[in-house]
Protein backbone atom coordinates (compact mmCIF):
# COMPACT_ATOMS: atom_id res chain seq x y z
CA UNK A 1 0.00 0.00 0.00
CA UNK A 2 2.82 2.43 0.88
CA UNK A 3 4.69 1.60 -2.35
CA UNK A 4 1.09 2.65 -4.19
CA UNK A 5 0.79 5.62 -2.49
CA UNK A 6 3.97 6.97 -3.31
CA UNK A 7 4.10 5.83 -6.89
CA UNK A 8 0.54 7.72 -7.31
CA UNK A 9 2.43 11.00 -5.64
CA UNK A 10 5.42 10.84 -8.36
CA UNK A 11 2.13 10.44 -10.74
CA UNK A 12 0.69 13.65 -9.87
CA UNK A 13 3.85 15.46 -9.04
CA UNK A 14 4.89 14.59 -12.72
CA UNK A 15 1.72 15.99 -13.90
CA UNK A 16 1.93 19.26 -12.01
CA UNK A 17 3.17 22.14 -14.91
CA UNK A 18 6.38 23.32 -14.00
CA UNK A 19 7.03 27.10 -13.24
CA UNK A 20 6.92 29.23 -16.10
CA UNK A 21 9.85 32.00 -15.72
CA UNK A 22 12.48 34.13 -17.65
CA UNK A 23 16.11 34.72 -16.18
CA UNK A 24 16.95 38.11 -17.67
CA UNK A 25 21.08 39.40 -17.23
CA UNK A 26 20.87 43.45 -16.78
CA UNK A 27 22.48 46.38 -17.42
CA UNK A 28 20.00 48.54 -16.94
CA UNK A 29 19.35 49.00 -13.48
CA UNK A 30 16.10 46.82 -12.51
CA UNK A 31 14.03 50.03 -11.48
CA UNK A 32 14.12 51.16 -14.68
CA UNK A 33 12.41 48.01 -16.73
CA UNK A 34 10.60 46.43 -13.28
CA UNK A 35 6.89 48.14 -14.59
CA UNK A 36 7.30 46.61 -17.61
CA UNK A 37 7.97 42.81 -16.14
CA UNK A 38 5.50 43.00 -14.20
CA UNK A 39 2.78 44.45 -16.39
CA UNK A 40 4.23 40.99 -18.59
CA UNK A 41 3.88 38.70 -15.38
CA UNK A 42 0.34 40.25 -14.40
CA UNK A 43 -0.44 39.36 -18.40
CA UNK A 44 1.47 35.96 -18.80
CA UNK A 45 1.31 34.42 -15.25
CA UNK A 46 5.11 34.31 -16.53
CA UNK A 47 7.57 35.02 -13.25
CA UNK A 48 10.79 37.11 -14.19
CA UNK A 49 13.91 37.20 -12.45
CA UNK A 50 16.48 39.72 -13.14
CA UNK A 51 20.25 40.14 -12.57
CA UNK A 52 21.96 43.67 -12.32
CA UNK A 53 25.08 42.98 -13.96
CA UNK A 54 27.14 46.69 -14.89
CA UNK A 55 30.31 45.05 -16.00
CA UNK A 56 31.57 42.06 -17.19
CA UNK A 57 28.34 40.41 -18.78
CA UNK A 58 30.19 38.89 -21.84
CA UNK A 59 32.92 37.04 -19.95
CA UNK A 60 29.94 35.59 -17.16
CA UNK A 61 27.91 34.50 -20.20
CA UNK A 62 31.10 32.78 -21.39
CA UNK A 63 31.96 31.37 -18.48
CA UNK A 64 28.49 30.04 -17.81
CA UNK A 65 28.37 28.02 -21.20
CA UNK A 66 25.49 25.71 -22.07
CA UNK A 67 25.22 26.05 -18.11
CA UNK A 68 24.59 29.64 -18.06
CA UNK A 69 20.49 30.21 -15.99
CA UNK A 70 19.88 33.58 -18.27
CA UNK A 71 17.49 33.71 -21.19
CA UNK A 72 17.56 36.96 -22.13
CA UNK A 73 20.14 39.86 -21.68
CA UNK A 74 19.23 43.88 -21.99
CA UNK A 75 21.52 46.39 -22.07
CA UNK A 76 21.91 50.37 -22.75
CA UNK A 77 23.62 50.83 -26.24
CA UNK A 78 24.27 49.69 -29.78
CA UNK A 79 27.77 48.69 -28.86
CA UNK A 80 26.95 46.52 -25.81
CA UNK A 81 23.89 45.12 -28.42
CA UNK A 82 26.42 44.66 -31.02
CA UNK A 83 29.30 43.22 -29.38
CA UNK A 84 27.49 40.59 -26.90
CA UNK A 85 26.27 39.32 -30.59
CA UNK A 86 29.61 39.24 -31.80
CA UNK A 87 30.87 37.35 -28.58
CA UNK A 88 28.72 34.64 -29.69
CA UNK A 89 26.89 34.31 -26.49
CA UNK A 90 22.88 35.11 -28.22
CA UNK A 91 21.10 33.14 -30.50
CA UNK A 92 18.73 34.44 -33.61
CA UNK A 93 15.26 35.53 -32.70
CA UNK A 94 12.76 34.72 -35.40
CA UNK A 95 9.53 36.59 -34.53
CA UNK A 96 7.16 37.77 -37.01
CA UNK A 97 5.45 39.99 -34.16
CA UNK A 98 8.81 41.34 -33.39
CA UNK A 99 9.22 42.41 -37.01
CA UNK A 100 6.04 44.47 -37.31
CA UNK A 101 6.89 46.13 -33.83
CA UNK A 102 10.14 47.35 -34.65
CA UNK A 103 11.44 49.01 -37.51
CA UNK A 104 14.45 46.84 -39.60
CA UNK A 105 17.10 49.73 -38.67
CA UNK A 106 16.62 48.89 -34.80
CA UNK A 107 17.45 45.43 -35.53
CA UNK A 108 20.07 42.99 -36.02
CA UNK A 109 19.53 41.77 -39.63
CA UNK A 110 19.81 38.37 -38.06
CA UNK A 111 18.42 38.63 -35.30
CA UNK A 112 20.98 38.86 -32.52
CA UNK A 113 19.63 41.73 -31.47
CA UNK A 114 16.35 44.14 -30.96
CA UNK A 115 16.28 47.60 -30.18
CA UNK A 116 13.44 48.88 -27.29
CA UNK A 117 13.76 52.37 -26.68
CA UNK A 118 16.44 55.05 -27.73
CA UNK A 119 17.19 58.64 -26.06
CA UNK A 120 19.05 61.37 -27.17
CA UNK A 121 22.48 62.64 -26.07
CA UNK A 122 21.77 66.50 -25.15
CA UNK A 123 23.09 69.32 -24.02
CA UNK A 124 21.11 70.38 -20.34
CA UNK A 125 21.92 73.94 -20.39
CA UNK A 126 20.99 76.75 -17.65
CA UNK A 127 18.07 78.74 -18.36
CA UNK A 128 19.85 81.79 -16.91
CA UNK A 129 23.10 81.70 -17.77
CA UNK A 130 22.62 80.54 -21.40
CA UNK A 131 20.42 82.24 -23.98
CA UNK A 132 18.57 80.06 -26.70
CA UNK A 133 20.51 79.84 -30.02
CA UNK A 134 24.29 79.64 -28.16
CA UNK A 135 24.40 75.73 -28.75
CA UNK A 136 23.38 74.12 -31.76
CA UNK A 137 25.91 71.96 -32.68
CA UNK A 138 28.04 69.49 -31.05
CA UNK A 139 30.66 71.12 -32.79
CA UNK A 140 30.02 74.02 -30.49
CA UNK A 141 30.79 72.69 -27.27
CA UNK A 142 34.79 72.74 -28.28
CA UNK A 143 34.25 76.57 -28.22
CA UNK A 144 36.56 78.66 -26.38
CA UNK A 145 33.96 80.67 -25.22
CA UNK A 146 32.55 77.58 -23.48
CA UNK A 147 36.03 77.10 -21.39
CA UNK A 148 35.17 76.73 -17.39
CA UNK A 149 31.90 75.83 -18.33
CA UNK A 150 31.00 72.37 -19.25
CA UNK A 151 30.40 69.22 -17.23
CA UNK A 152 30.15 65.65 -17.80
CA UNK A 153 30.47 62.36 -16.72
CA UNK A 154 33.57 60.00 -17.26
CA UNK A 155 34.71 60.13 -21.00
CA UNK A 156 34.85 57.03 -21.17
CA UNK A 157 31.09 55.98 -19.58
CA UNK A 158 29.32 53.99 -22.68
CA UNK A 159 26.92 56.87 -23.38
CA UNK A 160 29.86 59.45 -24.39
CA UNK A 161 31.78 56.69 -26.09
CA UNK A 162 28.80 56.24 -28.09
CA UNK A 163 29.06 60.40 -28.93
CA UNK A 164 32.71 60.06 -29.13
CA UNK A 165 31.94 56.70 -31.99
CA UNK A 166 29.00 58.91 -33.99
CA UNK A 167 31.23 62.17 -33.94
CA UNK A 168 34.40 60.06 -35.30
CA UNK A 169 32.12 58.02 -38.03
CA UNK A 170 31.00 61.53 -39.27
CA UNK A 171 34.00 63.66 -39.06
CA UNK A 172 37.67 61.21 -38.97
CA UNK A 173 40.32 60.54 -36.36
CA UNK A 174 42.19 64.09 -36.94
CA UNK A 175 38.53 66.34 -36.55
CA UNK A 176 37.38 63.98 -33.52
CA UNK A 177 40.79 64.22 -31.27
CA UNK A 178 40.47 67.89 -32.32
CA UNK A 179 36.94 68.70 -31.36
CA UNK A 180 37.39 66.19 -27.81
CA UNK A 181 41.05 68.48 -26.86
CA UNK A 182 38.48 71.27 -27.67
CA UNK A 183 35.77 69.88 -25.39
CA UNK A 184 38.47 68.97 -22.45
CA UNK A 185 39.43 72.09 -22.04
CA UNK A 186 36.49 73.28 -21.60
CA UNK A 187 35.50 71.54 -18.64
CA UNK A 188 34.51 73.38 -15.52
CA UNK A 189 36.22 69.89 -12.84
CA UNK A 190 37.07 66.93 -14.03
CA UNK A 191 34.27 63.82 -15.65
CA UNK A 192 33.00 62.04 -12.42
CA UNK A 193 29.43 61.61 -11.10
CA UNK A 194 26.20 60.30 -13.43
CA UNK A 195 23.81 62.24 -15.45
CA UNK A 196 22.09 63.95 -12.91
CA UNK A 197 24.77 64.75 -10.91
CA UNK A 198 25.92 67.66 -13.80
CA UNK A 199 22.22 68.64 -13.70
CA UNK A 200 22.80 69.31 -10.14
CA UNK A 201 26.34 70.90 -11.11
CA UNK A 202 24.34 73.77 -13.19
CA UNK A 203 22.27 74.28 -10.27
CA UNK A 204 24.84 75.34 -7.83
CA UNK A 205 26.29 77.19 -10.25
CA UNK A 206 29.57 74.81 -11.29
CA UNK A 207 28.80 74.79 -14.71
CA UNK A 208 26.71 76.20 -17.49
CA UNK A 209 26.34 73.31 -20.15
CA UNK A 210 26.33 69.54 -19.02
CA UNK A 211 26.12 66.28 -21.45
CA UNK A 212 23.41 64.00 -20.56
CA UNK A 213 20.45 61.81 -21.82
CA UNK A 214 17.03 62.77 -21.89
CA UNK A 215 15.12 60.82 -20.19
CA UNK A 216 17.03 61.87 -16.67
CA UNK A 217 15.36 65.33 -17.21
CA UNK A 218 11.88 63.30 -15.92
CA UNK A 219 13.77 61.10 -13.89
CA UNK A 220 14.53 64.36 -11.97
CA UNK A 221 11.33 65.67 -12.06
CA UNK A 222 9.89 62.96 -10.22
CA UNK A 223 12.41 63.28 -6.98
CA UNK A 224 11.16 66.28 -4.95
CA UNK A 225 15.00 66.72 -4.35
CA UNK A 226 15.98 66.85 -7.65
CA UNK A 227 12.99 68.86 -9.44
CA UNK A 228 14.69 72.10 -8.35
CA UNK A 229 17.95 71.23 -10.34
CA UNK A 230 16.14 70.14 -13.28
CA UNK A 231 14.05 73.38 -13.83
CA UNK A 232 16.72 74.78 -13.31
CA UNK A 233 18.11 73.87 -16.83
CA UNK A 234 16.44 73.53 -20.61
CA UNK A 235 17.37 69.97 -22.80
CA UNK A 236 18.63 71.68 -26.34
CA UNK A 237 19.38 68.90 -28.91
CA UNK A 238 22.72 69.21 -30.87
CA UNK A 239 23.14 68.64 -33.95
CA UNK A 240 25.79 65.95 -35.36
CA UNK A 241 28.04 65.63 -38.44
CA UNK A 242 25.50 68.23 -40.27
CA UNK A 243 23.08 65.28 -39.68
CA UNK A 244 20.92 65.53 -36.77
CA UNK A 245 20.44 65.12 -33.36
CA UNK A 246 22.61 61.94 -31.38
CA UNK A 247 20.88 58.75 -30.42
CA UNK A 248 21.41 55.57 -28.88
CA UNK A 249 19.46 52.32 -28.07
CA UNK A 250 18.52 50.23 -25.24
CA UNK A 251 17.56 46.61 -27.14
CA UNK A 252 17.87 42.73 -26.08
CA UNK A 253 19.17 39.69 -27.00
CA UNK A 254 18.69 36.05 -26.39
CA UNK A 255 21.18 33.87 -25.14
CA UNK A 256 22.76 31.23 -26.92
CA UNK A 257 21.64 28.41 -23.36
CA UNK A 258 18.32 29.90 -22.66
CA UNK A 259 16.80 27.06 -20.95
CA UNK A 260 13.46 29.01 -20.88
CA UNK A 261 13.31 29.65 -24.72
CA UNK A 262 9.63 30.03 -25.38
CA UNK A 263 9.09 31.78 -22.41
CA UNK A 264 11.89 34.25 -23.30
CA UNK A 265 10.41 34.83 -26.56
CA UNK A 266 7.72 35.91 -25.12
CA UNK A 267 8.83 38.38 -22.90
CA UNK A 268 10.65 40.22 -26.12
CA UNK A 269 7.75 40.20 -28.16
CA UNK A 270 5.51 41.70 -25.04
CA UNK A 271 8.49 44.26 -24.81
CA UNK A 272 8.23 45.42 -28.34
CA UNK A 273 4.30 45.32 -27.61
CA UNK A 274 2.13 48.68 -27.34
CA UNK A 275 1.52 47.80 -23.75
CA UNK A 276 4.82 47.66 -22.55
CA UNK A 277 6.38 50.59 -25.10
CA UNK A 278 3.84 52.59 -23.75
CA UNK A 279 5.22 51.93 -20.56
CA UNK A 280 8.58 53.04 -21.45
CA UNK A 281 7.55 55.82 -23.08
CA UNK A 282 5.28 57.25 -19.09
CA UNK A 283 7.04 55.49 -17.10
CA UNK A 284 11.02 55.95 -18.19
CA UNK A 285 10.87 58.93 -20.24
CA UNK A 286 11.98 57.02 -23.11
CA UNK A 287 11.13 57.19 -26.98
CA UNK A 288 9.74 54.62 -27.97
CA UNK A 289 10.61 52.11 -31.36
CA UNK A 290 7.56 50.99 -31.65
CA UNK A 291 5.93 53.29 -34.36
CA UNK A 292 2.66 52.99 -33.33
CA UNK A 293 3.41 54.58 -29.73
CA UNK A 294 4.15 58.12 -29.08
CA UNK A 295 6.60 59.58 -26.44
CA UNK A 296 5.30 61.14 -23.57
CA UNK A 297 3.42 64.40 -23.14
CA UNK A 298 6.04 65.67 -20.82
CA UNK A 299 8.81 64.09 -23.66
CA UNK A 300 7.46 66.37 -26.33
CA UNK A 301 7.52 68.98 -24.64
CA UNK A 302 11.48 68.92 -24.45
CA UNK A 303 11.14 69.57 -28.23
CA UNK A 304 11.49 67.53 -31.42
CA UNK A 305 14.19 66.92 -33.07
CA UNK A 306 15.67 64.77 -36.25
CA UNK A 307 17.77 61.61 -35.22
CA UNK A 308 20.84 61.15 -36.79
CA UNK A 309 20.92 59.79 -40.09
CA UNK A 310 23.63 57.68 -39.37
CA UNK A 311 23.46 54.08 -39.34
CA UNK A 312 23.90 53.02 -35.50
CA UNK A 313 25.93 49.75 -36.41
CA UNK A 314 28.59 52.09 -37.93
CA UNK A 315 28.61 53.41 -34.74
CA UNK A 316 28.73 50.92 -32.74
CA UNK A 317 32.25 49.69 -35.34
CA UNK A 318 34.10 52.93 -33.80
CA UNK A 319 33.89 52.08 -30.48
CA UNK A 320 37.39 51.01 -29.79
CA UNK A 321 38.87 54.13 -32.07
CA UNK A 322 36.61 56.33 -29.68
CA UNK A 323 37.66 55.04 -26.59
CA UNK A 324 41.47 55.13 -27.96
CA UNK A 325 40.76 58.76 -28.81
CA UNK A 326 38.85 59.53 -25.21
CA UNK A 327 42.18 57.93 -23.61
CA UNK A 328 44.75 59.81 -25.86
CA UNK A 329 43.55 63.32 -24.76
CA UNK A 330 43.63 62.20 -21.27
CA UNK A 331 40.25 62.94 -20.97
CA UNK A 332 38.99 62.00 -17.64
CA UNK A 333 42.26 63.57 -15.97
Amino acid sequence: MRNLTLATTLVCAAALPLSAEVNIYSARQPELIQPMLDAFTAETGIDVNIVFLQDGMIERLKAEGARSPADVVLTVDIASLTAIAEAGVTQPVVSDLINANIPAQFRDPEGNWIGLTSRARVAYVSNERVAAGEITTFEDLADPRWQGRICTRSGLHSYNVAMVAAFLAHNGEEATLAWLEGLKANLARSPQGNDRAQVKAIWAGECDVALGNTYYMGKMLEDPEQTEWANSTNIVFPIMGGSGAHVNVSGMAMTASAPNRDDALALMEFLTSQTAQSLYAEVNYEYPLNPAVSPSELVQSWGSFTPDAISLTEVAAKRADAVRLIEQVNFDE
